[in-house]
């Protein structure tokens, strides 16, 4: 090992280690019992009580049916709002038309707007106009047009070039085909990113969706473990529980796609 990399992983790894510390206490709570929790003596290694805690989890929250709804509102989510974003992104980039740069400087502003001032006004349309409440819509929809992937995919597009097109169009190819035979193929792993991103964001969102649900037979993961959370009794251990298998999937899908991410994040910053 060269001594550059030495001292770069000297300094690197007890950061390393500071971020997965958290991860480790989760998975360790998430096996003790209540009382082993809150007890003065620390335990750092696992117990045996992690079935008892996703029993308990799933006694109180029907945990199992929270889970299957959260992994169908992101996996529904994602996938439309890649397609939403990425013709967005494709229009500002690859066209030119008549308030092109106005209209993408109205999209960038959404992003300087907190989520909070627009909660009401959402709610109150999606909510007494559309009349959407309790439905997985009602998560979905309202997010599709994400700000920030509009902005993603339009520098993504931005790095093709434009000869490309053009060459396709030569050849007899009509504008939905190049954009899904063409350019989409060429940006796979922003869109792997993009997505990424995108599932986390639905996967750990929970005000939203608290606001727009109320049957717990609708409840997101998120939304069931906030409910554990009682006036006189707080179950540490369940919730512990609950939160290691919401990370489990996380984890594996970045692991997967850790390639891939890597690739579409630093694809945008380079434009031929």
């Amino acid at each position: 090992m060269r001594k550059s990399n030495l001292k770069l992983h000297l300094v690197m790894v007890p950061w390393a280690l500071l971020w997965l510390a958290p991860l480790w206490l989760m998975a360790v709570y998430a096996t003790l019992p209540d009382t082993a929790i809150f007890s003065s003596t620390a335990r750092l290694l696992p117990g045996g009580d992690l079935m008892a805690n996703l029993r308990a989890l799933q006694a109180d929250t029907d945990f199992a049916r929270a889970f299957f709804n959260s992994v169908a509102v992101s996996v529904i989510y994602t996938a439309l709002a890649l397609l939403v974003t990425s013709m967005a992104g494709y229009a500002f980039a690859c066209y030119r038309f008549r308030g092109n740069g106005l209209l993408f400087a109205g999209v960038l502003a959404t992003l300087t707007v907190p989520w909070f001032v627009l909660a009401i006004p959402q709610y109150i349309l999606v909510a007494r106009d559309l009349h959407l409440t309790n439905t997985w819509a009602a998560i979905i929809v309202p997010a599709l047009a994400s700000s920030l992937g509009v902005f993603f995919m339009r520098q993504t597009f931005l790095s093709l070039h434009p000869a490309l097109l053009d060459a396709a169009r030569v050849d007899g190819a009509g504008e939905t085909r190049i954009f899904f035979r063409v350019a989409l193929p060429l940006v796979r792993p922003s869109l792997a990113a993009l997505g990424l991103i995108l599932f986390l964001a639905s996967w750990n969102d929970y005000l939203w969706p608290l606001l727009v649900l109320n049957e717990k037979e609708m409840y997101t993961a998120p939304v069931a473990l906030g409910t554990l959370i009682g006036l006189t009794r707080v179950s540490w251990g369940a919730i512990m529980a609950g939160a290691l298998v919401m990370t489990t999937p996380l984890l594996v899908l970045f692991m997967l796609l850790q390639r891939h991410f890597l690739a579409g994040i630093s694809a945008g910053a380079v434009k031929d």
